[in-house]
Protein backbone atom coordinates (compact mmCIF):
# COMPACT_ATOMS: atom_id res chain seq x y z
CA UNK A 1 0.00 0.00 0.00
CA UNK A 2 1.05 3.09 -0.91
CA UNK A 3 2.71 5.74 1.57
CA UNK A 4 2.81 8.96 -0.19
CA UNK A 5 -0.67 10.80 -1.11
CA UNK A 6 -1.56 11.97 -4.55
CA UNK A 7 -2.42 15.35 -3.90
CA UNK A 8 0.97 16.24 -2.81
CA UNK A 9 2.18 14.75 -5.73
CA UNK A 10 -0.28 16.40 -8.17
CA UNK A 11 0.82 19.95 -6.29
CA UNK A 12 4.67 19.42 -6.87
CA UNK A 13 3.84 18.81 -10.85
CA UNK A 14 1.77 22.26 -10.93
CA UNK A 15 4.23 24.26 -9.16
CA UNK A 16 6.66 23.15 -11.70
CA UNK A 17 4.26 24.58 -14.04
CA UNK A 18 2.46 21.60 -15.28
CA UNK A 19 -1.43 22.83 -16.70
CA UNK A 20 -2.94 19.19 -16.87
CA UNK A 21 -2.10 16.43 -14.77
CA UNK A 22 -2.67 12.65 -15.57
CA UNK A 23 -3.62 10.47 -12.85
CA UNK A 24 -1.22 7.94 -14.16
CA UNK A 25 1.36 10.45 -14.42
CA UNK A 26 0.93 11.32 -10.56
CA UNK A 27 0.82 7.76 -9.56
CA UNK A 28 3.96 7.15 -11.62
CA UNK A 29 5.83 9.94 -10.13
CA UNK A 30 4.76 8.72 -6.32
CA UNK A 31 5.84 4.63 -7.21
CA UNK A 32 9.27 6.18 -7.92
CA UNK A 33 9.38 8.38 -4.90
CA UNK A 34 8.84 5.74 -2.84
CA UNK A 35 11.23 3.58 -4.68
CA UNK A 36 13.88 6.17 -3.84
CA UNK A 37 12.85 7.18 -0.60
CA UNK A 38 13.02 3.07 0.36
CA UNK A 39 16.44 2.38 -1.49
CA UNK A 40 18.17 5.66 0.26
CA UNK A 41 16.57 4.80 3.94
CA UNK A 42 18.32 1.62 3.27
CA UNK A 43 21.43 2.75 2.54
CA UNK A 44 20.83 5.55 5.46
CA UNK A 45 20.05 2.57 7.94
CA UNK A 46 23.55 0.89 6.64
CA UNK A 47 25.36 3.90 7.16
CA UNK A 48 24.47 4.59 10.18
CA UNK A 49 25.40 1.08 11.83
CA UNK A 50 28.28 1.20 10.06
CA UNK A 51 29.21 4.43 12.09
CA UNK A 52 28.42 2.75 14.96
CA UNK A 53 24.92 4.43 15.56
CA UNK A 54 21.30 3.44 15.99
CA UNK A 55 19.84 6.82 15.05
CA UNK A 56 19.43 7.88 10.93
CA UNK A 57 21.04 11.34 11.32
CA UNK A 58 20.17 13.79 8.21
CA UNK A 59 23.84 13.67 7.40
CA UNK A 60 23.23 9.71 6.24
CA UNK A 61 20.71 10.60 4.44
CA UNK A 62 22.69 13.46 2.05
CA UNK A 63 25.67 10.88 2.60
CA UNK A 64 23.58 8.31 0.65
CA UNK A 65 21.78 10.87 -1.54
CA UNK A 66 25.74 12.21 -2.56
CA UNK A 67 26.70 8.94 -3.49
CA UNK A 68 23.50 8.07 -5.46
CA UNK A 69 24.43 11.13 -7.45
CA UNK A 70 20.86 11.71 -8.02
CA UNK A 71 19.74 15.43 -6.68
CA UNK A 72 21.74 18.79 -6.01
CA UNK A 73 21.42 19.36 -2.25
CA UNK A 74 22.70 22.82 -2.37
Amino acid sequence: MPEIPLAPIERIFKKAGAERVGEDAVIALRDVLENVAYEVSVKSIELAKHAGRKTVSADDVKAVVRIFRCINLS
